[in-house]
Parts: C-alpha cells; sequence; structure tokens
C-alpha cells in the first residue's frame, strides 16, 4: 500500500456477503489461481467462506480489496495444522494487500492455537505468490504435476508449501 491508502483488516460478516461473492466470481474467472469454476454462489460464501473459522476482509474506503479464510488443514490429529485462501481483486494487486493477508492470517492462526500452515495447491506459474510466501518463511515441500488446468498456460504443476507458526 502506498503511505496514502489505508488499509482495514477486519472479520468478514454476512452483510459482506455480496462483495465478497463479487470478487470471488472476478478472481476464479480469471483462471489463474484458484480452482473454482461451478458452485460460486451465495451458498459458497455462506458455507465455504463465512463459515470458516476465520474469514478477514482487507478493505480500503469501504471497498473489498482482498480476503482470506483459514482453517485446519484436516481434522482431529491434524487440526493443528492451518490451511488458508487468499484472494487480493485486480484492481489492489502491487499494492501490498497480499502480504498483509498473510501476516494477517498467520497472526490470527499462531493465536488460535495452530502449529502450522500448509497450503496444498499454489502455481508454479505464479510468481508473485510463490515469492511472496517464501519472502515469509513458507517452503516448497512437495509439487503435483499438472494439478491445476490454467487458463493460458494449460496444465502446470501446483506447489504444497508449509511454515511452521
Amino acid at each position: 500500500m502506498t503511505s496514502n491508502d489505508k488499509m482495514e483488516m477486519r472479520p468478514a460478516t454476512r452483510g459482506d456477503a455480496g462483495a465478497m461473492l463479487g470478487l470471488l466470481q472476478a478472481v476464479c474467472a480469471e483462471g489463474s489461481a484458484l480452482p473454482f469454476v461451478d458452485g460460486i454462489d451465495a451458498d459458497m460464501i455462506d458455507q465455504v467462506w463465512l463459515g470458516a473459522r476465520g474469514c478477514v476482509l482487507a478493505c480500503d474506503g469501504g471497498g473489498v480489496l482482498g480476503m482470506y479464510r483459514y482453517g485446519p488443514a484436516m481434522p482431529g490429529r491434524g487440526a493443528h495444522v492451518a490451511t488458508a485462501t487468499f484472494l487480493v481483486g485486480a484492481h489492489a494487486r502491487r499494492r501490498g494487500v497480499g502480504r498483509a493477508l498473510v501476516e494477517h492470517c498467520m497472526a490470527s492462526a499462531k493465536a488460535a492455537g495452530f502449529r502450522a500452515m500448509q497450503f496444498n495447491q499454489v502455481l508454479g506459474c505464479n510468481l508473485p505468490a510463490l515469492a511472496l510466501y517464501r519472502s515469509l518463511g513458507f517452503a516448497v515441500i512437495g509439487t503435483v504435476p499438472d494439478a491445476f488446468d490454467h487458463i493460458r498456460h494449460g496444465y502446470v504443476d501446483a506447489h504444497i508449501m508449509y511454515r511452521a507458526l
């Protein structure tokens, strides 16, 4: 963010559902980061996003710049490792919004008792995300070949990234 920008991180509420849905639909339509194709509707916002353990918005002057959700990567004996999904609107990229979201998420997950964070699908062609996660201490611990059907590049590898909290 530039020094003139004011970004607020706040928990998402039911009243944010419309803005969240618009942002999710726009990012998914890009076909270059998130796997969702069908069912990107109000029910998905209610169940997957607002129903997550933590769902936070980055806002600027009332507009939603980006959002994240986090929760356990696995149930039961694996519930101490968090996973998260992040998205930043095209209008807000290259302004530090993604970094702010990830840092906020890591702090929230740690405060909630999680011991680590794992991302299950970071695309090998998503160089900005890879650079961001690496700069925050995440490491690639595995790669799934041809795991994502990218709208421009076809099938691309997806990395699994991990970091202790």
